[in-house]
């Protein structure tokens, strides 16, 4: 990445010290609501290392629940994956940083040194960083190939109440005392298409 502007300085040693304290102040106020398929477990309590992916829409949504758990999650390369990557890890969370666009294959390698060597649940945005909204890309899949995990799992996280931006992925910021529902499918196998069904799978389970 190149050196950042003295604006963008600013703005990083700004903003995620202050998203953070709001994330903190909002997720306290949240309830959560699980929703699983038989036989399928709360994919936080199922022994690492596991390979779980949710559309990027939910971000925000998943940031205060699964705080402080070491869990690995790719992020780009671009200014606002470094304004994320800051956020996340303030949270409590590994930030691997790569795209399917920009150092896919380091960021792979990071994703693999952290399944394999720390046994750490790694986390996908499956249509991140820029899209299209709610297409898998082969990120997971991928990572089950090279660490030789025979499942990976999916999921997503629905608010009762929500702002909703205009943003390319129709990103959410849950309102205050809003009930989030998490859904759960039955794990897949590590293919592109049963991911996208899974993935499908999870968002239709919200309403139930």
């Amino acid at each position: 990445m190149a050196a950042f502007t003295p604006k963008q300085r600013l703005l990083l040693a700004v903003i995620p010290p202050l998203a953070v304290a709001l994330i903190r102040l909002l997720g306290m106020t949240l309830r959560y609501r699980d929703v699983n398929a038989p036989a399928t477990p709360v994919g936080i309590k199922v022994p690492g290392p596991t390979i779980f992916a949710f559309w990027h829409c939910a971000l925000l949504v998943c940031a205060y629940r699964f705080r402080n758990e070491g869990i690995a999650i790719l992020i780009s390369r671009s200014f606002d994956g470094e304004l994320i990557a800051r956020i996340v890890e303030r949270l409590g969370f590994v930030a691997i940083r790569g795209s399917s666009t920009r150092g896919g294959p380091l960021a792979l390698r990071g994703m693999q040194q952290a399944y394999t060597e720390a046994h750490r649940i790694c986390a996908f945005t499956a249509d991140g960083p820029k899209g299209p909204s709610r297409i898998a890309k082969p990120g997971p899949v991928q990572l089950a190939e090279l660490t030789g995990a025979t499942w990976v799992g999916a999921f997503h996280a629905q608010p009762d109440r929500t702002w909703q931006l205009h943003s390319w992925d129709r990103f959410m910021i849950p309102k205050p005392f809003t009930t989030v529902t998490f859904s759960w499918p039955a794990h897949t196998a590590p293919e592109l298409e049963s991911l996208q069904r899974a993935l499908d799978e999870a968002v239709a389970m919200t309403s139930r």
